[in-house]
């Protein structure tokens, strides 16, 4: 079983900035997708950012430019920074570490993230 810790949600007003962090308790070093997800309220959990092991990110049309993922293999750790948030950013962030072969996903509990003035 793998667990994952996540930290570094909170309350911050529009245009400020976040960091967000989960630890996971397995090797992220190989064979292994890590991600950020999130879930608004009365909404569908849709894609954040993800990361490969060669370090490709991918990310959500709406965060471009305002989000970066980042990855530390030494530490099991995956990074959220979050800039220049917005109202609808406002959400539960979930940490992903799938393993590719054999296929399973690993989900964090979730830390809530509130834009707001």
């Amino acid at each position: 079983q793998v667990q994952l810790v996540e930290s570094g949600g909170g309350l911050v007003q529009p245009g400020g900035s976040l960091r967000l962090s989960c630890a996971t308790s397995r090797s992220i070093f190989s064979n292994s997708v890590m991600g950020w997800y999130r879930q608004a309220p009365g909404k569908q959990r849709e894609l954040v950012a993800t990361i490969t092991n060669n370090n490709n990110p991918n990310y959500a049309d709406s965060v471009k430019g305002r989000f970066t993922i980042s990855r530390d293999n030494a530490k099991n750790t995956v990074y959220l920074q979050m800039n220049s948030l917005k109202p609808e950013d406002t959400a539960v962030y979930y940490c992903l570490h799938r393993i590719i072969f054999p296929s399973r996903d690993y989900w964090g509990q979730g830390t809530q993230v509130t834009v707001s003035s």
